[in-house]
């Protein structure tokens, strides 16, 4: 997992409230374990005018030119403005994928769902819960201001915009999971040499498991 410690990109707004998994990633899209690929489909319903199916080529499909990932304006944002209970719907591990795979490293919104919030921090996304009026405020500057951009500190807890400064909290152990790029393997991984001793001496103690 890509460790994140800070980042300074464009702000992508997504102004509709109760956005859910399905809508993130629909579900045709799930026969894949793959963990890359899906950015093309992210929002795919509301991103194109046909309808999508795995393994399709989406250069050449039409576009729903309205919809905000189909601007110009925004085009290699790495930050994802949302309003309450963003990520709400069904548990599905493709909907971070799919925001990762699009190129988003940082989502920040009034409230997540909580599967979806756990999810994130699972696949190298920080999801930052700012209060609703700082976010309001932010989706007038993002929309006053082409090319707006914010910077996102996790050491500090800061984000820094046109605005002000404003401080997000974040449990300890995902902080530091984020800060070094670790995901549930890698911490498994840190206790490679317990695991081997662990199956040397069970091996020894019971070999007919073997």
């Amino acid at each position: 997992m890509q460790a994140f410690t800070t980042l300074t990109g464009l702000v992508v707004p997504l102004d509709r409230a109760n956005v859910d998994t399905d809508a993130i990633i629909p579900k045709q899209f799930l026969k894949s374990i793959h963990r890359t690929g899906f950015g093309p489909n992210l929002f795919d319903e509301w991103r194109y005018l046909d309808h999508g199916e795995p393994g399709q080529d989406c250069t050449n499909r039409p576009l729903n030119k309205d919809f905000f990932l189909n601007l110009p304006r925004y085009q290699g944002g790495q930050i994802l403005l949302a309003r309450q209970n963003f990520g709400c719907g069904s548990s599905r591990e493709h909907a971070p994928w799919a925001l990762l795979d699009y190129g988003f490293r940082a989502i920040i919104a009034p409230s997540f769902a909580d599967i979806f919030y756990n999810n994130c921090f699972k696949n190298g996304i920080l999801p930052i819960v700012l209060e609703e009026d700082t976010v309001d405020k932010l989706f007038q500057a993002v929309q006053a201001t082409p090319g707006y951009t914010i910077a996102i500190n996790l050491e500090t807890q800061i984000v820094t915009t046109s605005l002000a400064d404003f401080t997000f909290t974040i449990e300890t152990f995902r902080k530091h999971c984020l800060l070094n790029g670790l995901d549930d393997i890698s911490l498994t991984l840190q206790h490679a040499d317990d695991i081997i001793a662990y199956q040397t001496r069970r091996k020894q103690e019971a070999p007919w498991l073997f």
